[in-house]
């Protein structure tokens, strides 16, 4: 894992430009995906992208367990980036080193691995024994928690950054057979996740190993301790590098081949050797098999993975996070602390409902003891899942992730959150007749689900509504729900009939669900009618290649819903070029051939633009002066309030206020709370806007010179003017785009 923020930030930034922002809400990668994979893979991005790169089987078992346990669980300080932070001067596991051990360069990482005696005279050395001999380490009784857990793929972290392999490795003398333990730990941990039918995840992150990791250690003159700490020539790291792949491949034949960042540092052709070598194996083995990556790979043919996060909103192509049970660290230190067990769940049903798997980290001890806080969390999880499985097994993500106002995600290092009653998500079975919706709470004698309202679907074929019961595959009938412009009303027990994190309403139609009317982007149909496989296309431009990665391959779109105040701009060719069509309506059915498409705001239709945090509208403040600051009011439907968002066909818009005309302008901002202004429009970059969809029809408005975002600065009063900022997490720099009356 990622020792800072700050440092996984350029990587997410990186990788975020590999996932396509749109979502997929049917069965899309069976219909939808590249051409039938090659009997032989090539070690070109050509052949590897011909890879599916999310099979049925893994989009089916939605949850993982993987563990990081080695040689950084000894010192049990700090966290597993203990063997780079020991040699970091005046850190805080540099002091304790000092303190502990003595100065690195007398007591190095190496001896954790080899064994010696810290200061106090204990020997510290990774040395777990199996429980068959006397040890706490029992493999199978690993296994046995993962499955309890409800897990459907496990297994372990096979290699760290810190270079040790937990196999009998024939091109890395430190590993867990010929030092430390005497254990093949890989094969141990392959034959009890197998033994127990789960499939096998082995996760390596060695790729860090020579790209910074251990860039305190000092040079090392042996040649095998250069090999530990990294310090070969770049060309031996980046074949070391492709060896143990290789080796775990062989050894192992993992399911899932998940690797941790910096794979952009290794040299693309060993990467691609890679991919090539274990589709082919894979093909020889007759099993289908995930590759995953943070970067250095793409979407194309391996899936995309999100640390400790995962999107604000529903997401193509399938995709997973990783997250640990702790907070403070992925493997087992001292005093360290847990998520509860409402933020692990309700995360992870949010994380499923857009299009999502998790895997889960746990963090065991030295000796092979996993610890009772850990097993009550999985345990928790467990028993959720044997109840309501059923809603989360199998199935896919809807039209819409759900509702409520607790928001989750957003990207990598967004926290595990608890959700409250309030809370819906959404999932759907693949026969697309069932539509369940999980309230993250129990909500009172009646809820009312606010997405379903009349005007947004004909629930007409709606023929039953069931509350998930206790016991798994049973059910409590509910009345006949209420129907309007609010939302379906359920009438429900006046108090929950049974305790759970999580209780799930189960919606079963005479035949597919409905299609729901997107708030905001579009909703785009293999089939006409608004029959078929959909994808959900907010704000953007798409290629052909972007819209193969959407589910949407080009030339298969047939027909179209939009929210209001949207449209469609679609092309013949590939780029936005050659022919192109306008659409501001529905369509049921699109009779063009529609190779790139892009989903504008409607240059005619007047918007209030909303701060997030404070609610407050978008002001001009009437006929102002050119020049006048943008300011923020309390609604009151004044045209003053209202804006046009003009796509200019570079990615940008014009922000065009109703009362006086001129446009927003971002002019002489160069640092953070420098004022917006509006102006005459002049065609210049400071008056040219990147509107972008940061999920739940939220967004960012940045200024193409300054690169700063509009910022309501928090909970300001009307009059407030408005500000720029550097884009971060803030609600104060997002901004949403409701349609005004005429």
């Amino acid at each position: 894992m990622r020792m800072s923020q700050s440092i996984s930030r350029r990587r997410l930034l990186a990788g975020a430009t590999a996932v396509a922002a749109a979502a997929v809400t049917t069965d899309v990668f069976a219909a939808g995906r590249a051409p039938a994979a090659p009997t032989t893979y090539q070690p070109t991005w050509d052949s590897v992208n011909r890879h599916p790169a999310a099979p049925e089987w893994f989009r089916d078992a939605k949850f993982g367990i993987y563990f990081h346990w080695g040689v950084f669980s000894v010192p049990a300080y700090d966290s597993e980036w203990y063997p780079r932070n020991m040699y970091v001067p005046d850190s805080k596991a540099n002091k304790h080193h000092l303190a502990t051990y003595g100065d690195p360069s007398v007591w190095p990482f190496h001896n954790f691995i080899d064994g010696a005696d810290d200061l106090a005279g204990n020997h510290r050395e990774f040395a777990p024994r199996l429980k068959s001999e006397g040890g706490a380490f029992d493999p199978d009784e690993w296994a046995q928690l993962f499955v309890d857990a409800g897990a459907r793929f496990a297994g372990p972290v096979a290699e760290h950054h810190d270079g040790y392999s937990m196999w009998d490795s024939k091109v890395n003398e430190w590993n867990s057979v010929r030092r430390g333990p005497g254990l093949d730990l890989l094969k141990l941990f392959a034959d009890a996740v197998r033994a127990k039918r789960l499939k096998l995840l082995v996760a390596m992150h060695h790729a860090y190993n020579h790209t910074g990791y251990f860039e305190y250690v000092p040079e090392q003159a042996d040649e095998s301790l250069k090999k530990l700490y990294g310090q070969l020539t770049a060309e031996r790291e980046n074949q070391l590098w492709y060896d143990k792949l290789k080796e775990v491949v062989d050894r192992a034949e993992p399911d899932i081949l998940w690797q941790d960042w910096r794979l952009d540092h290794v040299d693309e052709q060993q990467r691609l050797n890679f991919l090539a070598y274990y589709y082919n194996q894979a093909e020889r083995w007759g099993r289908e098999v995930v590759a995953t990556y943070k970067d250095g790979f793409n979407s194309h043919g391996q899936v995309f993975d999100y640390e400790r996060g995962g999107p604000a909103d529903l997401t193509a192509p399938y995709w997973l996070t990783d997250d640990s049970i702790s907070s403070s660290s992925w493997c087992y230190t001292e005093g360290i602390g847990y998520y509860s067990l409402a933020q692990m769940l309700h995360s992870f049903i949010d994380r499923v409902s857009k299009n999502g798997n998790v895997l889960l980290n746990i963090a065991p001890t030295a000796d092979g003891t996993i610890p009772q806080g850990q097993r009550d969390i999985l345990l928790g999880i467990g028993d959720y899942l044997k109840r309501f499985g059923e809603s989360i097994y199998g199935t896919r993500a809807w039209t819409a992730y759900g509702e409520g106002p607790t928001k989750m995600g957003g990207g990598s290092f967004t926290r595990p959150t608890a959700g409250t009653a309030q809370d819906i998500r959404f999932t759907r079975n693949k026969a697309n007749t069932v539509l369940y919706a999980t309230v993250l709470g129990w909500p009172g004698s009646s809820l009312t689900i606010e997405t379903l309202a009349s005007d947004r679907i004909d629930l007409g074929s709606l023929s039953s509504v069931q509350l998930l019961d206790a016991t798994a595959g049973t059910y409590v009938d509910l009345p006949a729900p209420a129907r309007n412009t609010s939302g379906l009303t359920v009438a429900l027990p006046s108090t929950a009939p049974f305790d759970a994190p999580a209780y799930v309403l189960k919606l079963r139609f005479s035949g597919r669900i409905p299609t729901l009317r997107p708030l905001t982007g579009a909703v785009a149909f293999k089939g006409t009618g608004y029959d078929g496989d959909s994808a959900v296309l907010p704000l953007g431009g798409y290629t052909a290649e972007q819209l193969t990665l959407a589910g949407l391959p080009p030339r298969t779109l047939s027909s179209l819903r939009l929210a209001p105040g949207y449209e469609l701009v679609g092309y013949s060719g590939d780029d936005f070029t050659g022919t192109s069509w306008t659409f501001t309506a529905d369509s049921a059915a699109v009779r063009k051939r529609i190779t790139s498409l892009k989903v504008v705001f409607n240059p005619s239709a007047h918007f209030r633009i909303t701060n997030v945090t404070n609610g407050l509208a978008l002001d001009s403040g009437g006929d102002v002066p050119s020049g006048s600051d943008l300011k923020q009011w309390a609604w009151d439907a004044s045209p003053n309030l209202q804006w046009q968002a003009v796509d200019l066909g570079n990615g940008y818009y014009k922000l065009v206020n109703r009362t006086n005309g001129m446009v927003a302008d971002g002019r002489g901002a160069t640092t953070d709370g420098a004022t917006a202004r509006q102006a005459d429009w002049n065609g210049g970059t400071d008056q040219q806007w990147l509107i972008t969809h940061r999920g739940d029809g939220r967004y960012s408005i940045a200024n193409r010179t300054t690169g700063l975002v509009l910022d309501g600065g928090g909970k300001v009063s009307s009059g407030s003017v408005t500000k720029q900022w550097t884009w971060g997490t803030s609600t104060n720099l997002l901004w949403t785009f409701g349609l005004t009356a005429a």
